[in-house]
């Protein structure tokens, strides 16, 4: 996973071919054959398509056991195709050059790269602030929690998360087509993604010194602000991240077809231009102490496995029978 993390680090996702962008086409065929206005035509279509992927790590990390050096690099490749971070930044910070040019037009058309609200009327301070928004809930989404999950599990936690995200990210919003069809998707990555968010909220909190700012009022506003959030994941990350950067985050957001209340996160001054580029810092710190954390998580199963099965000095001694 350490070698995953530092291919996206200095790769980013490949252009071509990447394969989550595959498995969306594999999953709107799919779409196509199985959908209905049906909550269990929608878990159906989720559990075929995560429960295959799943399976095909398991099988691909199983054969790679059986050769020296596969596993770490099967294992790292599966890493640098779920993890999102370094491209993440990188459009995070086009749309500040845009700002940064005085070019709000601009600025709004390449924020649509990055959310799915209404952009083409937000001021400067609303693209800042759904810039940075998307920059704390994607390290969440697309850097630590995939970690999390390819600690505990290899690589079957890998691209089995990035393909409860990716489906969450098709069906999962709440449209009259997919209310019903993606409520299972939704639900499966709001359960895949608890983990993820807590250590990321956790981890902005403890890194907000970095950035000048200070943990007490990053841990303040997770505790009293993220659970006026709609999302039970992104609230807890978006107001850590508000109260570690002193701005102020949430607010009402269009979508086609509704209006969203993101309440109020933090206690600071709405989000400038400048604060796009401390929030880039913070997120990328917050993905490098993830991945330190992740590798330090996935010794832990097997130091408890060799803990457990070891005999009793007392066994040993007298043979152990």
């Amino acid at each position: 996973m350490l070698l995953g993390y530092a291919a996206d680090r200095l790769l980013a996702d490949p252009r071509r071919g990447h394969p989550v962008a595959g498995f969306g086409r594999i999953a709107g065929r799919l779409e196509r054959t199985l959908y209905a206005d049906s909550r269990s035509r929608g878990a159906a279509h989720s559990v075929v398509l995560v429960g295959s992927t799943v399976a095909a790590g398991l099988v691909v990390e199983r054969i790679a056991r059986q050769q020296t050096g596969a596993q770490t690099l099967v294992t790292a490749v599966a890493a640098w195709a779920v993890l999102g971070g370094t491209s993440l930044g990188r459009e995070a910070r086009a749309v500040q050059r845009f700002l940064d040019a005085d070019d709000l037009p601009g600025a709004r058309q390449r924020l649509t790269h990055l959310v799915g609200r209404d952009t083409s009327r937000l001021d400067e301070s609303g693209v800042a602030r759904a810039t940075i928004e998307s920059m704390a809930e994607n390290t969440s989404d697309a850097v630590v929690a995939p970690l999390v999950w390819g600690a505990l599990c290899g690589v079957p936690g890998l691209v089995g998360y990035r393909a409860a995200n990716t489906l969450d990210a098709m069906v999962g919003h709440r449209s009259p087509r997919y209310e019903r069809f993606g409520w299972a998707s939704a639900r499966l990555d709001d359960l895949a993604n608890l983990p993820g968010s807590r250590l990321s909220a956790l981890l902005a909190v403890g890194l907000s010194p970095t950035i000048e700012g200070r943990p007490s009022a990053a841990l303040r506003a997770w505790r009293r602000d993220a659970r006026h959030h709609p999302s039970p994941n992104a609230g807890p990350v978006e107001a850590a991240f508000a109260g570690a950067l002193d701005i102020t985050l949430g607010g009402v957001n269009a979508y086609a077809g509704r209006v969203e209340d993101r309440h109020t996160l933090g206690d600071g001054a709405a989000p400038g231009r400048a604060d796009i580029d401390r929030a880039a810092v913070l997120a990328r710190r917050v993905g490098a102490a993830a991945v330190v954390s992740a590798a330090v998580l996935s010794l832990a199963p097997s130091a408890l496995v060799r803990c457990c099965c070891r005999k009793p000095p007392l066994q040993r001694w007298v043979g152990g029978a």
